[in-house]
């Protein structure tokens, strides 16, 4: 459907003004994408205890500002209709910078991002690994708009042939680029735990010592299946690891008898100068050296962990995700790498932390500083039993198509797996079931090179912009030239 999908909107959009072009593209999007987000209810209603008129209004606002995007893309093209400037190069060219777009405005909102329809296609996975999904984006349009050409014009035009080799070759480009998934370097024993602890229990007090009699068995468990390295999901721990001695003895306590260096997902408390903050963290916990490392969740969810403009809004709104903090929680500074030696074997692993997946650039600069393997620590327990598990999946399988890595994949309700570094899911587990996962998972060397995506960044959807600049210039061009 991923490749008719803009044929089909390119074909409503035949004789259309810029302005009906843009309704008709907006109408698409909203419908679209209120489908697509339409776990957005369990969130707001079930976990985040809104009316269910909220949760009911929350997909369809949410689409409403994922609908600009193909407004504008469909505004866009109708005016470069006129100008006779529409053909499948422009569209892809277009569609691929509003989904860039989309990355960063007003923070960014890239799920669904059309790319990921193809994260089972092995030669566009390839692909990623240079252009990011924004190349995925632009082969799907490329060839949907080709399409939309040849049945309205009913013959195979110049333009729309040079469209169809074009996706085959990139299709050969992608199968030649593609990383090798167990590229020379080491190799590390890696568990992920899915505890399975229900939302709406999962900050209950009385729940936090069962919650982490779960963990510690299923990280014997793991231990004892020759795992070296243990990861937990994101807040697995009900509780402030790094000010909360107790809690931390225990974990500590924990890596020493199994000799298992852990990631635990929880709570990184800091203040009070002037107030406290909180932060959605990771902590790195080593055999004899205790507690090592920390990584604060660089980009926080609007609305779920933060609400923008405080000051405006007041006490009007409140963050869903209010068991972490009762406040806001804090931005941590950034990605990086985290050193550490599970079993003696020295690796670094970048640790994105659930939100932070959607997003390419943010993914890539981990291994750019160094990480040998991701370590996706998240939790789809606010999703229930929808589609939202599965979407967040084949995302985070674009984030390993890209840097090359493997990716530990550890939820608290799943899909817990493991994606090697081509994107293709090894293994993962069923949604809502307690469990773990056992694998070796390889890392390359410090002196291998690393992907075109991870080194140059996205230089393929700057290109993409760079594109729809020279369109917009010609447009205008020939616009004077007809006055």
């Amino acid at each position: 459907l991923a490749w008719l999908a803009p044929a089909c909107l390119i074909l409503g959009l035949a004789g259309r003004g810029v302005g009906e072009a843009g309704r008709v593209g907006f109408l698409a999007g909203l419908v679209a994408h209120s489908a697509v987000l339409h776990w957005i209810y369990v969130v707001t209603v079930s976990y985040g205890h809104a009316p269910p008129l909220v949760g009911v209004v929350a997909p369809v606002a949410l689409a409403a500002y994922i609908a600009c995007f193909p407004a504008l893309f469909a505004a866009g093209y109708a005016a470069l209709s006129r100008r006779g400037l529409s053909g499948a190069f422009a569209a892809a060219l277009l569609w691929t910078a509003l989904d860039h777009l989309r990355s960063f405005a007003l923070t960014g909102f890239p799920w669904a991002t059309l790319g990921y329809a193809q994260h089972r296609n092995p030669a566009l996975m390839g692909l990623a690994s240079i252009t990011g999904v924004y190349g995925l984006s632009f082969v799907t349009v490329l060839l949907g708009a080709a399409l939309a050409r040849i049945v309205s014009e009913r013959r195979l035009g110049r333009e729309s042939l040079a469209a169809l080799l074009t996706v085959v070759a990139l299709h050969g480009v992608g199968w030649l680029s593609a990383p090798a998934s167990d590229g020379e370097g080491g190799r590390v024993r890696v568990a992920v735990l899915q505890g399975n602890i229900d939302q709406g229990i999962k900050w209950s007090p009385a729940w936090a010592e069962r919650t982490l009699v779960v963990y510690e068995d299923l990280t014997q468990q793991a231990v004892a299946r020759g795992a070296s390295l243990v990861v937990w999901p994101e807040t697995a721990v009900p509780g402030s690891v790094n000010t909360d001695a107790g809690l931390r003895g225990r974990l500590e306590s924990l890596a020493e008898a199994t000799g298992a260096t852990l990631v635990i997902g929880g709570v990184g408390l800091d203040g009070p100068d002037p107030r406290w903050r909180y932060y959605d963290s990771a902590f790195l916990v080593a055999p004899v050296r205790g507690i090592a490392e920390r990584y604060d969740k660089a980009h926080l969810v609007p609305f779920g962990e933060y609400v923008p403009l405080r000051g405006l809004l007041g006490s009007a709104l409140g963050a869903v995700a209010s068991g972490i903090a009762p406040a806001d929680v804090s931005p941590g500074p950034g990605p990086r790498a985290l050193a550490m030696a599970p079993g003696g074997t020295p690796v670094t692993a970048g640790v994105p932390i659930c939100y932070e997946l959607l997003f390419p650039d943010l993914v890539r600069r981990f291994a750019a500083d160094g990480a040998g393997m991701l370590l996706a620590i998240t939790n789809d327990a606010w999703y229930g039993r929808t589609g939202a598990p599965y979407q967040f999946l084949a995302i985070t399988a674009l984030r390993s198509a890209e840097t090359g890595l493997w990716t530990a994949r550890a939820a608290n309700t799943g899909v817990s797996a493991f994606i090697d570094g081509r994107g293709r899911v090894s293994e993962q587990t069923p949604i809502f079931e307690r469990g773990l996962l056992v694998a070796d998972v390889p890392f390359p060397q410090e002196q291998q090179e690393k992907t075109f995506y991870v080194r140059h960044g996205d230089v393929f959807a700057g290109a993409c912009w760079i594109g729809v600049a020279g369109l917009g210039a010609l447009a205008g061009l020939r616009r004077r030239a007809q006055r």
